[in-house]
């Protein structure tokens, strides 16, 4: 893995659907960004993941120890006494304070309003806001990530086209800026 010297927190709600999770992290693997989170935020993310119903407690907990091997330099700990002096919405304030912590630029996250008033050198970026930012830095090899994630997938099965429909739910300018760059550089894939 290569550490990138771009620091950011994902908040749990970016790591909920699997499709923008599989593209967040990829690009993170890729060296794009240095990826950092704290177990209260995976135990949201796999606490959602059952409660919805989307997965299994055991398929959860699979998924976060995967994500934990992979990303063993990721997970931000001893942040608990900053959480205090966090002004954005109290119950994201423990993602503010894993993000000085960790000295990240960036928390992405879909939910901007709980995360207004951030300690300086940090903004919130919405997943499509900053995927949009990993794509103008690099337009290939973010088509090239998500090419890739459709051909890792086979259970199902899913086509480019259709990792890309299903990025366009949650992040739809990302998707339409793959989506053009792609039949751009492929007019074989219109």
């Amino acid at each position: 893995m290569i550490i990138a010297p771009f620091k950011v927190v994902l908040d749990a709600d970016v790591l909920f659907p699997f499709t923008l999770r599989d593209t967040l992290l990829r690009a993170a693997a890729e060296g794009f960004y240095q990826l950092y989170w704290s177990d209260q935020i995976l135990d949201e993310v796999q606490r959602n993941l059952v409660s919805t119903g989307t997965t299994t407690e055991e398929q959860a907990e699979h998924l976060r120890t995967a994500m934990t091997s992979y990303f063993p330099e990721s997970l931000v700990e001893d942040y608990e006494a900053l959480i205090p002096a966090m002004s954005n919405h109290e119950k994201d304030r423990h993602v503010a304070a894993a993000a000085v912590r960790a000295g990240a630029q960036v928390i992405v996250t879909s939910n901007l309003k709980d995360f207004r008033d951030l300690p300086e050198g940090i903004e919130a970026q919405s997943p499509d806001e900053f995927l949009g930012n990993l794509f103008d830095l690099d337009p290939d090899g973010m088509l090239e990530i998500v090419k890739s994630q459709a051909a890792a997938l086979k259970r199902p099965p899913r086509s480019f086209a259709e990792v890309v429909h299903g990025l366009g739910k949650s992040v739809p300018s990302f998707a339409k800026a793959i989506a053009d760059h792609d039949a751009r550089t492929d007019p074989s894939s219109g």
